[in-house]
């Protein structure tokens, strides 16, 4: 894709659907956008390119987990060599505003809000059934909510793009502005948005009434303009969906991010895949798969130690989260890769990494290629329910918050009363810090813990060692080549320079 201010101003390629399952699509002709979209039939397939650009490599923070690699989660993983100059100042905070990835991240942020852009101002001229109107924009609205809030986070502020024609030169908004943005559109996609148990199997994948709640919750608990998020907007959205009989918790934790819990019960908005390369694939677990035997992808983002040794000693989840050398899964001996160390020590001789793997992400099979069919879930029921605990807890109500706490915890001890006991703990500073730590083993690995510590203020005591630097590392440097592009329209965030 072109930088994001000629992206905005090019022909808009986008991808049909051609099977009755709107994610299956295939690459079809340029159209321009004058001519499109005009009918009913154009509003859907306009609206279908947006959830195209989830299924992007690039959308994926560059291609590369990145932000996971930048947690105290994992390592960069894979050989020793592989994307160490890509990948390895993610581990140690030695980035560079040239660094590799992020121009991509950037640019395929902006093609999915172009997209959404097509489908907001048009398709509210086209003469067709009002419901279904309605509910294309909102799903527009979602994923641009969607989009900015990946954006807003990364950066901090960033040029506002709402029309198909925008000037030529846009400057960095102010970060509220983008948040005001955010709530304006999942606000609209709230009124309009059908549950999760009114969309057909057809359908399953778009955006639903509960996924735009949990997500503009999700935003209240990271707008930090002020010293705290708005908890109580958050307490309230979080549980409307709790309430809403829409979800529950897969019985097996392993099914929460498996191919056996695939739109499930646990699933709130997850990306739909095909095991296969290309369009209708999604190369995110290929990324990480295992390495050598089986060959199962690229084997980055590697679990660390310190998550490993996180996790209390009979806790279910650890061996869920993190696949072994030796162990056997759907009957296929992990032997890993033979380039890589089995063990890595530093020069005192203490092991700092050990050759492992991301286990949420595999997919049974034989071949690389199906790894290209996990479908990731960027928002799971799991989450919601930490979100309301520590929303609920913020708020001085710590026994409600309890409620939904032990309720993932329960689900984590598959059944054994002897492991992982209700949490009690009242004070609100340390019941803040048991959620905090409740959400690193539940949602390990699936790009949520920098976040979950830049937007606590947690990041410099934990990240400090690795090298995070406050004041800088909250957040991410602008895209070099986008500052150049921008002929100085867009300044650098501070400390960057």
């Amino acid at each position: 894709m072109a930088k994001y201010i000629k992206s905005i101003i090019i022909i808009f390629a986008f991808v049909l659907t051609a099977c009755e399952d709107f994610l299956d699509v295939k690459p079809q002709g340029e159209l321009t956008q004058e001519a499109f979209p005009t009918s009913a039939a154009d509003a859907l397939l306009s609206t279908n390119a947006i959830y195209a650009s989830l299924r992007s490599w690039y959308y994926h923070s560059g291609g590369y987990p990145i932000l996971d690699i930048m947690s105290d989660d994992t390592h960069k993983g894979s050989n020793p060599n592989d994307q160490l100059n890509t990948l390895g100042p993610y581990d140690n905070f030695t980035i560079t505003p040239t660094q590799d990835g992020l121009d991509r991240w950037w640019a395929t942020l902006y093609q999915g809000i172009k997209r959404a852009n097509v489908v907001i101002e048009k398709v509210p001229l086209i003469q067709m059934d009002e419901t279904l109107k309605n509910r294309y924009i909102a799903e527009a609205s979602f994923l641009r909510g969607l989009f900015y809030f990946d954006l807003v986070r990364a950066w901090g502020g960033v040029p506002i793009v709402t029309t198909t024609t925008p000037p030529l030169k846009l400057e960095r908004a102010e970060v509220s502005a983008v948040y005001d943005l955010i709530v304006s559109d999942l606000t609209l996609a709230i009124n309009y948005l059908p549950e999760k148990s009114q969309y057909g199997s057809a359908d399953l994948g778009r955006a639903t009434l509960g996924a735009a709640k949990s997500l503009l919750a999700k935003v209240y608990l990271f707008r930090r303009e002020t010293a705290k998020g708005d908890f109580t907007n958050a307490e309230t959205l979080l549980l409307e969906v709790i309430n809403s009989s829409e979800y529950d918790l897969e019985s097996d934790f392993a099914n929460a991010n498996s191919k056996y819990g695939e739109h499930g019960v646990e699933s709130v908005f997850e990306i739909g895949a095909m095991e296969t390369e290309g369009a209708v694939g999604n190369q995110y677990a290929n990324t990480q798969g295992v390495r050598g035997t089986p060959n199962r992808g690229w084997g980055f983002n590697r679990p660390s130690l310190d998550l490993r040794y996180s996790f209390d000693e009979n806790d279910p989840r650890r061996d869920a989260t993190i696949i072994d050398l030796g162990d056997v899964l759907d009957g296929i001996e992990i032997l890993g890769d033979g380039t890589t160390p089995d063990i890595t020590y530093d020069d005192d001789g203490n092991i700092i990494e050990v050759e492992c793997y991301n286990q949420k992400v595999w997919i049974p099979g034989t071949s690389t290629n199906t790894q290209f069919g996990h479908n990731r879930r960027l928002i799971r029921f799991a989450d919601v329910l930490l979100m309301a605990a520590e929303a609920l807890n913020e708020n001085g109500k710590p026994d409600q918050a309890h409620i939904y706490l032990n309720r993932v915890r329960e689900r984590a001890r598959g059944g054994n009363p002897d492991i992982l006991p209700d949490i009690t703990e009242t004070d609100q500073n340390l019941l803040r810090n048991l959620i905090l730590l409740e959400r690193r083993h539940e949602l390990a690995l699936e790009g949520h813990r920098f976040w979950d510590l830049v937007r606590t203020g947690k990041a410099p005591e934990v990240l400090g060692p690795l090298g995070f630097q406050p004041g800088q590392h909250e957040l991410l440097p602008i895209p070099q080549n986008e500052i150049d592009i921008s002929q100085g329209t867009l300044l650098q965030n501070p400390n960057w320079n």
